[in-house]
C-alpha cells in the first residue's frame, strides 16, 4: 500500500505539475521575450476551456483541441496589437494595469455568455476510464493525456526556439531589436506573435485542463497566484526553470494534501507528550494536509530571500 500511495501520488503530482508548466510556459515566454508580466494570462486559460466546450459541442473534442487555442491566439495577438503596444512606451506599470483590467473584462464576458455556474464540459469517450490500476487504485487516462500534451508542447517550443529560423529571429529581437529591424524583420509583429503564442499555450492548457478538472468562471483565479509562484521560483524568463518549479510544486503539493501528520505525531515518536495545555497547541496540531495550500507560497518567500533570481533564472530585472 505504501508503494501504491507513492506511485499514484507521484503520477498525480507530475500530471498537475505539467499542467502548471503548460500555463507558466506561455507567461514565461511573454516575459522573457517582451518583459511584460501578463496578469491576464490565466484568463486566456479560462477562455481556452470555454471555447473548447462550445466548439466540442459542435464538431467534437479533437477538432476543438486545435481550434480553441487558435482562437485564443488571435485574441491574444489582437490585444497586443491594439492595446498593449499602445501603453508599452509608458513603462511596466501601465502594462500591468491594462492586463489586470483585461482579466476582469474577460471574467465578466465569460459570465455574461456562459453563466456563473459550472458548464458540462466533459471528457471525450477515448479519455474516459482508467489507464491502469495499481492495488485497486485507478490512474485516469485524462491525466496521462495532460502529461503527454505538456511534454509534446515542451519539445515543440524548444525545437521552435532553438532549431528554426523563426526562433532565431525571436531571440535576436529580444537582445538586438534595432539590428533585427535593420535586417528587414518586423519586430513589433514578432512581439505580437510571441504574445499570441503565449496566450495560445494557456488556451491549450485550458482545453485539456477544463474537462480534466472543472470549467467555471473561478478557474482563472484558482490558478492565477500559483502560476506567478511557479514563474518566480523557476526564475523570471527561464523556461527550464518554469518546468522544474512546476514539477516541484505539483509533486510537493500532491503529496502534502494526502499526509495527515502533525508535529504532535513527531513529538510522540520521540516520547514527548503534548496536551491541549501545551504552549502553541493550535499550531502543533495542524496537519501537513491542512497547511498544503500555503506550501508553494512559503517556498516562494524562501526563494526570494535566499535566491532572488529563482532556481534557474538569469535576468536581473
Amino acid at each position: 500500500m505504501n508503494l501504491e500511495f507513492f506511485v499514484i501520488s507521484l503520477l498525480n503530482g507530475v500530471s498537475y505539475g505539467l499542467l502548471l508548466f503548460m500555463l507558466s510556459s506561455g507567461l514565461t515566454l511573454i516575459f522573457s521575450m517582451m518583459g511584460v508580466l501578463n496578469f491576464a494570462h490565466t484568463s486566456f486559460y479560462m477562455l481556452g476551456a470555454y471555447f473548447a466546450y462550445t466548439i466540442s459541442g459542435v464538431v467534437g473534442f479533437w477538432p476543438a483541441l486545435v481550434l480553441a487555442p487558435l482562437v485564443v491566439f488571435a485574441l491574444g495577438a489582437g490585444f497586443e496589437r491594439y492595446c498593449l503596444r499602445r501603453v508599452h512606451k509608458f513603462g511596466h506599470v501601465p502594462e500591468l494595469l491594462v492586463t489586470f483590467g483585461l482579466s476582469y473584462l474577460i471574467l465578466e464576458v465569460v459570465q455574461l455568455v456562459w453563466g456563473r455556474s459550472t458548464v458540462p464540459y466533459g471528457l471525450p469517450e477515448q479519455l474516459q476510464g482508467p489507464l491502469f490500476t495499481l492495488y485497486g487504485t485507478q490512474f485516469p487516462k485524462s491525466r496521462s493525456f495532460v502529461m503527454l500534451v505538456a511534454l509534446l508542447m515542451l519539445l515543440s517550443v524548444w525545437l521552435l526556439l532553438t532549431r528554426t529560423r523563426i526562433g532565431l529571429v525571436i531571440q535576436a529581437a529580444l537582445k538586438y531589436p534595432e539590428m533585427v529591424e535593420a535586417l528587414g524583420h518586423n519586430v513589433p509583429r514578432v512581439f505580437m506573435l510571441v504574445f499570441g503564442g503565449g496566450a495560445a499555450l494557456a488556451g491549450l492548457a485550458g482545453v485539456i485542463g477544463g474537462n480534466t478538472y472543472v470549467t467555471e468562471p473561478a478557474m482563472a483565479a484558482s490558478v492565477g497566484s500559483i502560476i506567478f509562484v511557479v514563474v518566480v521560483v523557476g526564475g523570471m524568463g527561464s523556461l527550464a526553470g518554469a518546468f522544474l518549479a512546476s514539477l516541484l510544486i505539483g509533486i510537493v503539493q500532491t503529496f502534502a494534501v494526502a499526509l495527515d501528520y502533525s508535529l504532535i505525531h513527531a513529538f510522540k515518536m520521540i516520547g514527548v507528550a503534548v496536551t491541549e495545555q501545551t504552549f502553541g497547541y493550535p499550531l502543533l496540531k495542524l496537519t501537513i494536509s491542512q497547511v498544503a495550500p500555503i506550501l508553494p507560497y512559503l517556498f516562494l518567500v524562501l526563494i526570494l530571500i535566499f535566491r532572488p533570481k529563482g532556481l534557474l533564472g538569469t535576468r536581473e530585472d
